[in-house]
């Protein structure tokens, strides 16, 4: 097939009617358009593949990371379509520990194809993949589509999570990305994290003797005691230095 670019696009239609054999734990259950685009507003983001660099180190993370403001926005669900089978996608997923994103896997390529998304990639010994994209789908109409450039490669210019945010709504730039040292049964972490959740930061959360030393704190904060809190890179401190934070802005 030529590069989907030269395909209509699909804004205005609806996205095409398909099933899914999916694994659910121990057992299998079938995933259908329906289930996924009746009546809900999704956001779609499609791939060449689970474990490929671009979408794991970024295009899935970040749609993770943002799905908060996603929901802001009304959006009720985010899924990933990749022609994978559902044990690499439920694998990969995991591994990502992105739980804010359904998987959807399009083993044998036909809603991509319907999509008219369907490209050789056997040259990479990938076979039929998913060029990628992205979409907004209201209620199972394609209301926004950002499909990739024609260029050679793998391009991702369009189909990240901050261009379909910056669609949703206009100015609205990203949070900060927030880090949290913390160590069980710590009140202060728990004040901290209400604390951020209350301002609405999405935090990840550094626990102490599970994901970090103590010799490690000490390197990244100069201080031994937690919580201690990063935002946008600039270490912040413990519980009272955030409510200060806060406090100030």
């Amino acid at each position: 097939m030529t590069h989907p670019a030269e395909v209509k696009n699909m804004e205005g239609k609806a996205v095409p009617q398909a099933s899914w054999p999916t694994r659910v734990g121990q057992e299998w259950k079938k995933l259908t358009s329906d289930d996924l685009f009746a009546n809900k507003k999704v956001v779609v983001f499609s791939l060449p593949g689970a474990y490929t660099p671009t979408c794991s180190s970024t295009h899935l993370p970040r749609y993770n990371q943002l799905a908060g403001l996603f929901k802001k926005h009304g959006v009720d669900n985010i899924c990933c379509i990749s022609v994978n089978d559902t044990f690499v996608m439920n694998a990969w997923l995991a591994d990502q520990e992105a739980d804010n994103i359904t998987v959807v896997p399009d083993g044998n390529g036909k809603f991509t194809f319907d999509m008219g998304m369907l490209v050789d990639k056997e040259d990479l010994g990938f076979g039929k993949r998913s060029w990628r994209y992205s979409m907004l789908v209201n209620n199972g109409i394609v209301e926004k589509m950002f499909i990739e450039p024609n260029k050679p490669g793998d391009p991702f210019e369009v189909s990240d999570a901050d261009t379909m945010l910056n669609y949703l709504a206009p100015g609205e730039g990203a949070p900060a990305e927030v880090s949290l040292f913390t160590k069980p049964n710590c009140p202060f972490c728990v004040d901290a994290k209400a604390l951020l959740t209350k301002h609405g930061y999405d935090y990840e959360e550094i626990v102490l003797g599970k994901d970090a030393s103590l010799s490690s704190l000490k390197a990244v904060s100069g201080r031994d005691t937690v919580p201690q809190v990063f935002i946008g890179g600039k270490h912040i401190g413990g519980s009272d230095d955030l409510e200060a934070y806060f406090a100030a802005k």
